[in-house]
């Protein structure tokens, strides 16, 4: 079992910055970042594998990244340029357990989500 703790949201105007942090209780391979806006369904927005390899959204391509630091078992997405539609739950997650990288169902263990708002 590996716990995921999420800090860092919070709410900024339209072109601001937020860094998101996930603490993990162990390293896992794959860590991700999803997200998930009032009545829609859980979209992937950014993953990362152990050597460093990262796939992106279409949506936050060139304006979110996601790194990671091993030694402190822990996973960082850095938002820049935000905007009203990045407005949603943030969540990490790890241990992905089937294919699809950006794919919900794929992880074993998820974060409890931090709010990130947006306003124009």
């Amino acid at each position: 079992q590996v716990q995921l703790v999420e800090s860092g949201g919070g709410s900024v105007q339209a072109g601001g910055s937020l860094t998101l942090s996930c603490a993990a209780s162990a390293n896992t391979v794959n860590k991700a970042w999803f997200r998930q806006a009032p009545g829609k369904e859980r979209e992937g927005v950014a993953v990362i594998d152990s050597s460093g390899s990262t796939t992106y959204a279409d949506s936050v391509k060139g304006r979110f990244t996601i790194s990671r630091d091993n030694a402190k078992n822990t996973h960082y997405l850095q938002m820049h340029n935000l905007k009203p539609e990045d407005t949603a739950m943030y969540y990490c997650a790890a241990f992905r357990v089937a294919a699809g990288p950006l794919n919900p169902a794929a992880y074993r263990y998820w974060g409890q989500g931090t709010q990130v708002t947006v306003s124009s």
